[in-house]
């Protein structure tokens, strides 16, 4: 009698278990899934579980992320203090006072706008004090070098944020395509469709795209402020170039031998 109680309540419950799984495939395998899927899904713990290709991929994206901030850091404070002392040098030209007291006050220095009144005082000193138009010519002649080779100098390492903002979205896609690619490896090995199998590989290759925007927005919006910086500052440069180039002109037409006497 015992026995055939135990012989209905098996048949029983594998009635039920049968009939809830048929009813609910869904649920079950959700179920299912859940208790498969890693514990870990934060970005670090999605990093730690990547394949190597992607984990390279992260770490040179998140390299190309820290250069473009201390790009931006250093470009800017060598900007503001070139700016400046641009704006006082061109304070100092903007006076009435000669050229060659501006030129003695700055002798020892070695600024964009000192340099260029340096510069016009050597051909000064190489013409003899003898003004004419050749003499003009070689004072223009040598501030737009002067410009040309600071400009260069205050854009150095800004090419650098726009090979960043180029690069780092197809950087971050090549991951993303690596990591779907494994995920779909995965699924063969596994010969299942289980969620618990794709979803790691899709979640580090989101990851990897993430990365790649996160290193490309920055770099694109530094860049392009640098570059406003820049041509800011060259636009000082050029108003320093002009007030030489006056003041160089009306010194001329006063006395021909000043100038060559200030850079002796």
């Amino acid at each position: 009698m015992r026995g055939r109680t135990f012989d209905g309540g098996s048949r029983l419950s594998i009635a039920i278990a049968s009939f809830a799984i048929t009813s609910f495939p869904t649920a079950c395998l959700a179920a299912s899934d859940t208790a498969l899927l890693p514990r870990n899904l934060s970005p670090w713990g999605m990093f730690q579980s990547a394949d190597i290709v992607v984990k390279a991929v992260m770490i040179g994206l998140a390299i190309a992320s820290l250069v473009t901030w201390t790009v931006w850091l250093a470009k800017t404070i060598e900007i503001r203090r070139k700016s400046a002392l641009a704006r006082q040098r061109i304070g100092l030209l903007a006076r009435d006072t000669r050229l060659a007291e501006v030129e003695q006050a700055s002798r020892e220095a070695s600024d964009a706008v000192a340099q260029i009144i340096q510069s016009a005082a050597r051909e000064a000193a190489l013409s003899g004090g003898v003004f004419d138009d050749g003499f003009k010519e070689r004072i223009a002649l040598r501030l737009e070098r002067v410009e040309a080779a600071m400009s260069r100098q205050i854009a150095r390492g800004t090419g650098v944020l726009a090979t960043i903002g180029a690069t780092a979205p197809f950087v971050g896609l090549f991951g993303t395509v690596w990591g779907i690619m494994n995920s779909f490896i995965g699924i063969s090995e596994a010969h299942t469709t289980s969620l618990a199998v794709v979803a790691p590989g899709i979640a580090e290759a989101l990851l990897a795209t993430a990365l790649g925007l996160v290193a490309a927005i920055p770099a694109v919006v530094i860049y392009n402020h640098l570059t406003r910086a820049i041509a800011a500052y060259r636009a000082l440069l050029g108003d320093a170039s002009a007030m030489v180039m006056l003041q160089v002109s009306r010194e001329g037409d006063r006395n021909p031998f000043r100038l060559a006497r200030a850079a002796e």
